[in-house]
């Protein structure tokens, strides 16, 4: 850290040189040329046709490295897009500016160059520098090995650091971007409207979860941070609009661990006169095509398992994956509160008094059965007690017409027919009402004007929520949720030991 802070002390000092010289930070370089379009247009050019025949080039960038030999240097300038080699020639440049002002420039510092493409010795394209100037100073120096294992928390709260020094980083993001592109892409094309629905809500409601609590002063009333956005899609489905999403930001007031981060980006859609089986089907096709245009194909390796989307994804419902999972159960015990009871509790799961056997087969699920299913599959038939939103099957009213997307161990998506008769949705707000009071924190809030927009004709709709950032994670191959954000939540520093 000393040493750190002597080259900070070391590059203000420049600074100040710097600026009693003129320096002012200019505004007025501008490139001509990404280092990618150089690369695109040139990179098969060889050194004789440069020659012949020499493009000039202006580009802006930071300066990575540096070789400096006497009256030339050799040095890395990185764009958005990638690096190139500058060439820097004492001679080719103003009288003692060479000495005076270039070779006091530190790496990091940010430059723009003006030049013609030639090759090395070695064949390296590369710009032979006519102007440089220095447009920003940088203050801090580089770290040299920023993307080592030690250092991957700071890489978490500097992100700006390691999207400088961490091509691998820069390519997340960048993957990111093109995904969620894609997904855009791919419900317009099918006549879908994008909507926007508040982020602060009176009464939380679309998701069994906790909320963040805000106060609006001119109002005088608390609001919440949604949860999630499905009860105003909703509302547009009754309203006219039969296909609509959102890519939209929500909040939970939960943990932070590998899988959770308390602000988080989800895709919700909703297709009037279709079913949660429609839904199924849509999603395959939607993971198989996004796949195939930002890998290549299909088939791929998430933390060293060979994942396939190419094949019909399997479906079971809950029960079936259960009982395959625990030979110690059989079909009668799953409508069996008491025998649920006593089987989760060997598997040390802590219940809470007013579980159903509903809420019990799932925790048993979730403890046995979930981060086992590593190919893509479509667990079904999600009990009514854990289902507060979803149409109940026409064969078991014990179950709902709900699924829930496996791959890698870990739930991609959630989807479901919906429950659009009004007066039994206001007796499933009751019950979440009297959970809530019961203890359930995460239980929803009974939403009268929901009710009303019910009793106005909600048409048979099925409605869907994926996860982007652990769909990022997947194609990305992390397995982290903060490697995929740009700024995953974290605990202030001054509290970090």
């Amino acid at each position: 850290m000393s040493d750190e802070n002597e080259q900070i002390k070391q590059r203000r000092e420049k600074l100040d040189a710097l600026r009693r010289g003129g320096f002012g930070f200019p505004n007025d370089f501008k490139p001509t040329h990404l280092v990618s379009d150089i690369v695109g247009s040139y990179g098969e050019w060889d050194g004789q046709k440069l020659d012949v025949a020499p493009i000039s080039v202006k580009i802006t960038g930071r300066m990575m490295s540096r070789r400096t030999m006497g009256k030339s240097t050799f040095a890395d300038v990185q764009d958005r897009s990638g690096r190139i080699q500058i060439f820097v020639q004492r001679d080719n440049l103003e009288n003692g500016f060479y000495n005076e002002q270039f070779k006091k420039w530190d790496i990091g510092d940010i430059v723009g160059v003006a030049g013609t493409l030639f090759r090395t010795r070695t064949g390296e394209l590369s710009v032979r520098v006519d102007e440089i100037r220095l447009l920003t100073k940088s203050l801090r120096p580089l770290p040299e090995k920023f993307h080592g294992l030690s250092d991957q928390e700071l890489r978490y709260r500097q992100r700006y650091v390691d999207l400088i020094v961490n091509p691998g980083a820069r390519r997340i993001f960048q993957l990111r971007a093109r995904i969620i592109e894609f997904i855009r892409w791919f419900f317009i094309e099918r006549g879908f409207l994008e909507v926007e629905t508040p982020m602060m809500q009176a009464i939380p409601g679309g998701a069994v979860a906790r909320p963040f609590v805000t106060h609006h002063n001119a109002l005088d009333m608390d609001l919440y941070l949604r949860v999630a956005p499905e009860l105003f899609l909703k509302r547009l489905v009754v309203g006219g609009f039969d296909r609509v999403f959102e890519i939209n930001r929500n909040f939970r007031n939960e943990g932070v661990s590998t899988q959770h981060n308390p602000e988080f980006t989800m895709l919700e859609f909703y297709q009037a006169y279709a079913d949660y089986a429609d839904l199924m089907d849509l999603t395959e096709i939607l993971l198989r095509e996004l796949t195939g245009e930002v890998l290549g194909g299909g088939s791929f390796q998430y933390q060293d398992q060979a994942i396939s989307l190419e094949e019909p994804f399997k479906r079971l419902s809950v029960t079936e994956a259960v009982l395959e999972r625990n030979p110690g159960l059989d079909a009668a015990d799953t409508g069996d509160r008491q025998r649920l009871s006593e089987y989760g509790r060997s598997l040390e799961i802590e219940a809470q008094g007013h579980w159903g056997e509903g809420k019990w087969l799932m925790e048993i699920f979730e403890k046995t059965v979930e981060d086992r299913l590593i190919q893509p599959t479509f667990v079904t038939l999600f009990p009514l007690e854990v289902s507060p939103l979803s149409r109940v099957n026409d064969d078991n009213p014990a179950v709902t017409d709900r699924f829930e997307l496996f791959i890698a161990g870990r739930e991609i998506a959630n989807g479901f027919s919906e429950l659009n008769d009004a007066e039994d949705q206001a007796e499933r707000f009751q019950r979440q009402v009297a959970d809530k009071q019961a203890g359930d924190e995460e239980a929803m809030h009974f939403d009268h004007d929901y009710i009303r927009a019910l009793e106005h004709g909600l048409p048979p709709t099925a409605g869907e929520g994926i996860g982007i950032d652990r769909l990022v994670m997947l194609l990305a191959d992390c397995p982290s949720i903060r490697d995929v954000l740009l700024f995953p939540h974290m605990r202030p520093e001054s509290t970090v030991s």
